[in-house]
C-alpha cells in the first residue's frame, strides 16, 4: 500500500539546534506558490510571487511546530503549522504593517538555526495574532510577539537550492 511506512532513520548526531534565524512573508495569490512537492522537497517559486519580505529574528522564542493528525475512521489527516517569532521594538510603521499581516493571507518560509528553508502555509495562508506589549521592567521585553496558524494536508515543504536562490531573489531586505 502506498501510505506504509518506506524507510527507517538512524540515530542523529548532537549537532543541531532549536529555533528559527529568518522568515519570509509574502502574499497568497490563491495558487500553489513551489509547485510540486517531491520527497519532500519544492525547487520552483512561482513566477506570481514577486515579493518575500524578510525578517530577522535574534535570541530564543522563535519557534515552527507542526502537528500531524491521521484520522482512521475518515482516511483524513490535517498538519497545523504554528510559526511564532519574536521582534524587539515598537514603532508606528511596525504596527500599521502589522495590521495589515493581520488581515492577510500571508504564506511564508521559515529558515531555522540549521540552514532549513521550509515553505509554510502553502494550502490556504496562515492566520495571524500579533500581540505589541512592553513589560513593566527595564529588562521587559519592548516588541512584537507575530504567531501564525496554518492546517495543511502535508508537512512544510524544504528548499532545495534551486527554490532557496528563487526566494532570495524577490527578498525585500529590511
Amino acid at each position: 500500500m502506498a501510505c506504509d511506512p518506506t524507510r527507517s532513520r538512524a540515530r542523529t548526531c548532537k549537532s543541531t539546534q532549536g529555533g528559527n534565524s529568518e522568515v519570509w512573508l509574502y502574499s497568497y495569490n490563491g495558487s500553489d506558490a513551489w509547485g510540486a512537492v517531491v520527497a519532500g522537497e519544492v525547487s520552483a517559486l512561482n513566477v506570481a510571487v514577486t515579493a518575500a519580505y524578510k525578517y530577522v529574528l535574534d535570541g530564543d522564542g522563535n519557534t515552527f511546530e507542526e502537528v500531524t493528525i491521521g484520522q482512521r475512521n475518515e482516511s483524513t489527516r490535517v498538519t497545523t503549522q504554528t510559526t511564532t517569532f519574536v521582534l524587539s521594538g515598537l514603532s508606528a510603521l511596525d504596527a500599521a504593517e502589522f495590521n495589515l499581516v493581520a488581515a492577510s493571507y500571508a504564506q511564508m518560509v521559515v529558515k531555522d538555526r540549521n540552514g532549513n528553508y521550509r515553505a509554510v502555509a502553502i494550502d490556504d495562508g496562515a492566520d495571524f495574532t500579533i500581540t505589541g506589549n512592553t513589560g513593566g521592567a527595564k529588562l521587559d521585553a519592548n516588541g512584537y510577539t507575530v504567531v501564525a496558524a496554518s492546517t495543511t494536508n502535508a508537512p512544510a515543504p524544504f528548499l532545495d537550492s534551486t527554490a532557496i536562490t528563487a526566494l532570495l531573489a524577490v527578498e525585500v531586505a529590511p
